[in-house]
């Protein structure tokens, strides 16, 4: 993959605080051509740096209103149990992330539903049906200090 240079750098980072601005007002802020942004846009999806563009909503609004951290034991460590979870815990919507993790557990699920009775129905009727789960310990959130979508460069 190709190196990045400043350049790259301030329209990544312009990007991820506004996906919405056109390649003209990149173009200003860069202090580079029209022709010039839009090749390295063209070129940072290409080459991976840019995976998609998006529009982050406002949980609240369209009810998210509970967020869970599900850190999730297996009982066995088997490529075959770890691949096996994975593919099916990612099918189910209220799992916004999925990490495998070292330590105690071995995964980490950021979970969104509408409320309690929602959580305790996808817990109930989806997270613990799934094959080789030992143990679940979920966290609630009850404030949030801090929740950013771009990354530092």
């Amino acid at each position: 993959m190709n190196s990045l240079d400043q350049t790259d750098i301030e329209i990544l980072k312009l990007l991820q605080e506004n996906a919405e601005l056109s390649i003209k007002e990149i173009a200003n802020k860069t202090f580079k051509s029209n022709a010039s942004v839009h090749e390295r846009i063209r070129r940072l999806k290409e080459n991976g740096y840019i995976k998609k563009t998006v529009a982050i909503l406002d949980r609240r609004l369209v009810n998210c209103n509970l967020i869970a951290f599900c850190h999730v034991l297996l009982n066995n460590h088997a490529s075959k149990t770890l691949d096996s979870f994975e593919k099916e815990v990612i099918k189910f919507p209220e799992v916004m992330e999925c990490y495998q993790m070292t330590g105690t557990f071995d995964f980490i699920l950021r979970v969104v539903t509408p409320d309690i009775d929602a959580y305790h129905d996808f817990y109930r009727n989806k997270l613990a049906n799934l094959a080789d789960i030992a143990t679940v310990q979920t966290f609630f959130v009850l404030s949030e200090a801090k929740s950013e979508t771009a990354y530092p460069l």
